[in-house]
């Protein structure tokens, strides 16, 4: 029986329906790429494993530089939240599109020129145009005349401060705090070096939203409510919202 002949002389009306026809993905281009993708996996030591392996390693890679990156916590100035040995990952998306850090949020930047040549993780106490003094009376930090209770996510026996400041932050900077107060070099130490120990917005990797590691650390790092009552400095533009560090 000539079935080549047959098929061609089919029926019309034996053809797939339209939806089908738009899905098919067997035709000559699906099947050049297969065929690409067999060339190549032929082509490398270990053939298809090796090649997925690569794949793999792109994605991870691709995710790093552009997304979301891993960094360790080598000290204990973020304690209590963050622990020595913990694994936080950076959103490094955070920050684009327009958005800015806000008062509250754990960001990791680059310390290169102001703090020191690596990558440090700290809490934003204060954005472009804030007045930032400690302390008040109860002993308290105080930005734009409120104070702060940072009792959420301070120490606990560390005083905000051990030592008096009262700043303007210039715009485009930051002024940042570690939470294990008295173990942590941050803002407070650089206040006579360059830069008045204020940190570029530029300079910053991104924020800390997760702790990843070890899994009985897992959890969402969210930004506290100790700073909603916190007004933007008078004359100051209110940022936009946006919902391995050293210490």
């Amino acid at each position: 029986m000539d079935t080549e002949a047959q098929h061609v002389e089919r029926d019309c009306s034996s053809d797939p329906p339209e939806s089908e026809e738009i899905s098919d993905t067997g035709g000559p281009e699906g099947r050049s790429r297969f065929a690409l993708v067999s060339r190549i996996a032929d082509w490398l030591p270990g053939g298809r494993i090796t090649l997925t392996v690569l794949v793999c390693l792109l994605f991870l890679l691709t995710l790093s530089t552009f997304v979301m990156q891993p960094f360790d916590i080598p000290s204990g100035s973020m304690e209590r939240g963050l622990r020595v040995g913990d694994r936080v990952l950076v959103n490094k998306l955070a920050y684009r599109f327009g958005s800015t850090p806000q008062r509250g949020d754990v960001v990791v930047f680059d310390g290169t020129g102001y703090f020191g040549n690596a990558d440090y993780v700290k809490r934003v106490v204060g954005v472009g145009g804030d007045h930032v003094v400690c302390c008040d009376k109860k002993g308290r930090l105080e930005v734009n005349g409120r104070s702060v209770d940072e009792s959420s996510f301070l120490y606990p026996g560390d005083s905000p401060s051990d030592v008096s400041f009262d700043v303007v932050v210039p715009d485009g900077t930051l002024f940042v705090l570690g939470d294990h107060r008295s173990d942590s070099s941050d803002s407070r130490d650089h206040l006579g070096s360059p830069g008045g120990g204020m940190i570029p917005v530029g300079a910053v990797i991104g924020r800390a939203d997760w702790v990843a590691w070890p899994s009985a650390h897992w959890r969402h790092l969210t930004r506290p409510g100790a700073y909603a009552r916190v007004h933007t400095a008078e004359g100051a533009n209110e940022p936009k919202k946006a919902d391995g560090a050293h210490g």
